[in-house]
């Protein structure tokens, strides 16, 4: 059974068997460093499209896990290096937790596979292919439940 990603087994922690299609060492652009599955994945992105360092909680709601996948999300990420805690300004007794730099490198290794693996399944589309194409898709996030 492949995981979301066709990349084989997801474990129980939610990273993907073996490294994914890059086998132990990860993809290229990771510098060597295990991705993990679609949760911390979903965690990468969310801190990297936010203003500010996320809480817990707001991870928890950007990723669509409960606040103790959440923390354990977080928790494996700070091990990775991929993610730092630091003290919330408002609120000493709370942590944010924001992107390191290997966190920051990885994010944009992933969002730039993604748009190379974009452009060439769009080659063969023409103009008006990819012009309709993009009106549905955009017909669809603005009929997306809660948008």
């Amino acid at each position: 059974m492949h995981g979301p990603h066709g990349f084989g087994p997801e474990s129980a922690d939610g990273s993907a068997g073996r490294g994914g299609p890059w086998g132990r060492g990860g993809p290229p652009w990771a510098g060597g460093a295990r991705i993990g599955g679609p949760a911390r994945m979903r965690l990468l992105e969310a801190l990297a499209a936010a203003s500010h360092p996320l809480s817990v909680g707001e991870i928890a709601d950007a990723v669509g896990v409960d606040q103790p996948r959440a923390s354990r999300l977080v928790q494996q990420s700070v091990e990775l290096g991929l993610v730092r805690r630091e003290a919330d300004p408002d609120d000493a007794r709370r942590t944010r937790v924001a992107l390191t730099d290997a966190g920051t490198r990885l994010v944009r290794g992933f969002r730039g596979e993604r748009r190379e693996a974009i452009d060439a399944a769009l080659a063969a589309f023409t103009d008006a292919e990819r012009a309709e194409l993009a009106r549905l898709l955009t017909k669809l996030a603005d009929s997306w439940p809660g948008a």
